[in-house]
């Protein structure tokens, strides 16, 4: 069965039957409890290469594939590297990418807006992790029999599964880090996916190391990020 075929043909539809009804006390109490559970996850780079189960990632996958997308088309792929040689040879290609960055094509102002995070061109997170997910968008969904259907809103589609990936590993007690170097077309050929795939971001999955230590930074106040009208 081709990836679409489900959505084809006239529309269906089903009664809503998983929607759970919450008192007002309920809602504010479960809303802040989410958000000061959030509030906990920090994006890391040093990582521990302890061992996490396939299972654990497995069901966040799962997670990330409910979020909403345009036409329901789900426009995303989700390739899951574990493999010892196979992370070598991404950090490899990721870092002449990053050192052409930090050494050519970075301006001084980005550069400086990246110096308190104390970033550079070495990436050994990328060997060190468990897990590397590399996200993928999908231009078109290719059907059995070889026709091309176009997605819709892919950008869109993608960041929010990827954000219900993230808070799904958060929930599971795993760290990540989004990394992107830029272009990232050597995932295409190294994880043998598809022209019709853009890789979009680099996902960093584990344990943080010992002694982990991250940016002293702070999220800016909801007067900051929001408006009630």
């Amino acid at each position: 069965m081709s990836k679409l075929s489900f959505n084809q043909g006239d529309p269906q539809f089903i009664p809503l039957s998983t929607y759970r009804s919450y008192s007002e006390q309920e809602m504010e109490e479960r809303a802040q409890a989410f958000y000061l559970d959030l509030a906990r996850r920090k994006t890391i780079r040093e990582f521990s290469s302890k061992l996490v189960s396939r299972k654990v990632i497995e069901h966040c996958l799962l997670a990330a594939g409910t979020a909403p997308s345009g036409a329901n088309h789900q426009p995303w792929h989700f390739a899951v590297v574990s493999d010892p040689e196979l992370k070598h040879r991404i950090r490899v290609e990721a870092e002449i990418e990053e050192r052409e960055f930090y050494e050519r094509r970075a301006p001084q102002e980005w550069k400086d807006a990246l110096a308190p995070l104390g970033t550079d061109s070495n990436k050994p997170f990328l060997e060190d992790a468990p897990y590397l997910i590399a996200i993928f968008g999908q231009k078109s969904t290719l059907m059995d029999d070889g026709t091309a259907v176009k997605n819709y809103y892919v950008p869109e589609s993608v960041s929010i599964a990827t954000g219900f990936l993230i808070a799904a590993l958060h929930y599971a007690g795993l760290a990540t880090l989004t990394h992107t170097p830029s272009p990232m077309g050597f995932l295409n050929e190294l994880l043998d996916r598809p022209d019709n795939e853009k890789p979009y971001i680099l996902l960093v999955v584990g344990h943080p190391a010992d002694a982990c230590m991250v940016p002293n930074i702070r999220k800016k106040p909801l007067s900051d990020i929001a408006s009630f009208l």
